[in-house]
Parts: structure tokens; sequence; C-alpha cells
């Protein structure tokens, strides 16, 4: 029974070697035609091609720098109410995204870029009740203390 499973274990390790030996061999070569792939990425241009223009246009926004909300002004808010968002790291208005209510996520909100620490955003119709303020940005997302959503 020892000999059977030696061999056995023996000749897993010899397959593993070769698998492991051929995965190496295809990732030392540029642009090499991986599996699943389909076709290499090596030396391609872009399929909409480069323009400097476009280039010298596009924000360059910091994604070092992770937002971060300290406070939204009031705490407490009925639909169609203007509230202030203040923090820090919200970038430009170029790469600033959006702003939305946990309690009406799918509802677009209305906002006016301030600065790189202020938003002014209008309380879209939501249920009443306690709600998170999410802003994202160039840099990531950042979520708000709960703030309280008034029926109307």
């Amino acid at each position: 029974m020892k000999t059977w499973r030696s061999l056995w274990l023996l000749l897993l390790g010899v397959i593993g070697l070769t698998i492991s030996s051929t995965i190496h061999s295809f990732a030392e070569e540029p642009g090499s035609i991986v599996d699943g792939a389909g076709f290499s990425l090596y030396d391609t241009e872009s399929i909409k091609g480069s323009d400097a223009g476009k280039v010298e246009r596009d924000p360059v926004c910091d994604r070092s720098k992770r937002p971060r909300i300290a406070k939204v002004e009031p705490d407490e808010a009925k639909a169609g109410d203007k509230v202030i968002i203040t923090g820090e790291h919200f970038g430009t208005k170029e790469c600033f995204h959006t702003v939305t209510f946990s309690s009406a996520s799918s509802t677009p909100v209305n906002f006016t870029f301030m600065s790189d620490s202020v938003i002014e955003a209008t309380v879209p119709d939501a249920k009443a009740g306690m709600s998170f303020v999410v802003i994202v940005t160039g840099g990531g997302s950042a979520q708000s203390k709960p703030v309280l959503i008034m029926s109307k």
C-alpha cells in the first residue's frame, strides 16, 4: 500500500513541476499569448487611438487622498432642503462624481461643488428616518454619520 501511495505522490509532483515550468516559460516571453486571453496586449495601440489634445484636457485626479466627511449641516432635513457637506479631499469639480443618500440610493441628488472641502446638496425624496450621506470622488468614497430625514 505504501508503495502505491509513494508512486502516486511522485507522479503528482512531476505533473505539478511540469505545469509550473510551462506557466513560468509563458510569463517570461513578452507579448506571448496566454490561454484564455485570445490575444496579446504587447505593443498595441488603443482602439480609440491617441489624441494629444484629449490627454491635455483630461483632469488629473489625486487618487492618493481619500475623501472624508466631517459634518453634514443641518443633521435633520426634509426632502427639498439643502444641506452643507464639509470635510476634506473632495478634489476638484472635474474629479468629484456624486452625492447619494442611503435611504434613497437610486435617486439622483442635485449638488453644487463649492470647494475641496464643501459640497451643497439637495435632500432627495426619501423615506423618513436615519440616512447616511455618501460622496464619491476621484480618490474614493466617504460616508457621513447618520442624518435624520424628516417626513414632509
